[in-house]
């Protein structure tokens, strides 16, 4: 279980989260949808530990991330926004790393490595090094050192960018799984298709805050809109936005 509460950051003059507060139970896929400058990368990172947050707390199984970094990074898998990995290291190398920095190690070290390189199919990848991958091939392997300790919640931020349709694919089918498993699933997006095929519930941020928040269903019959788009496009619009 993720939760989010009364969640503030100010960059500058800029204030970038506004008490913002949500849930995100174990087992579902919870979206994070809004447009640029939201505040969904900024709520990512303060849960992750690349931020710290002026008040309020990110919660992850009870273990706040603003006061015990290390210990709730250790609980979640972080799937970055840009799929950025050390190309002097073969994959093997770059995803036993991870596993390294999460505790993995001796047996255990090599069992899990192998069986995230065989989940996500890049056998033939894993003694190369990542220069010259293609977005798909590199999506992969960052999933891969983000699944490879096992963590119980996995956080995404724009997820799909610049991939194509088989690879969009192949991570929809990944998370499903992973969802089936119990993992508790977060990721930004501003892709309506994305977010209608593969969310339980979703959370809608404009301005820092909460606009609303329900299952894609929920959010269409609150705007009366038969649409997920139609509905976005409402709830942002609203000066006063809803809140459910």
């Amino acid at each position: 279980m993720l939760t989010v509460t009364k969640l503030s950051k100010t960059f500058n003059e800029v204030q970038a989260l506004r008490e913002l507060s949500f849930s995100a139970p174990d087992g579902q896929i919870t979206g994070l949808l809004g447009p640029n400058g939201a505040g969904k990368t900024t709520c990512l990172r303060i849960i992750y530990g690349l931020l710290k947050a002026d008040q309020g707390k990110a919660l992850i199984n009870q273990v706040d991330a603003n006061r015990f970094p290390l210990d709730a990074r250790r609980q979640i898998g972080i799937f970055p926004d840009k799929f950025g990995l050390y190309e002097r290291l073969t994959v093997n190398e770059q995803i036993r790393y991870f596993a390294q920095l999460h505790g993995v190690a001796g047996e255990q070290l090599e069992q899990r490595v192998s069986a995230v390189i065989e989940q996500l199919d890049i056998q033939a990848l894993s003694g190369r090094r990542s220069a010259g991958f293609s977005q798909g091939q590199r999506m992969k392997v960052a999933l891969a050192q983000a699944l490879v300790h096992q963590p119980n919640h996995l956080i995404l931020d724009e997820p799909s960018r610049g991939l194509d349709v088989m690879s969009t694919r192949i991570l929809r089918d990944i998370l499903r799984e992973q969802r089936g498993q119990g993992t508790c699933i977060l990721f930004s997006s501003h892709v309506m298709q994305e977010v209608a095929a593969l969310c339980d519930r979703v959370v809608v941020m404009a301005n820092g805050t909460v606009a609303a928040e329900g299952t894609p269903d929920e959010l269409c019959r609150m705007t009366g809109e038969a649409a997920l788009e139609e509905a976005f496009v409402k709830i942002i619009g609203s000066d006063e936005g809803i809140v459910a």
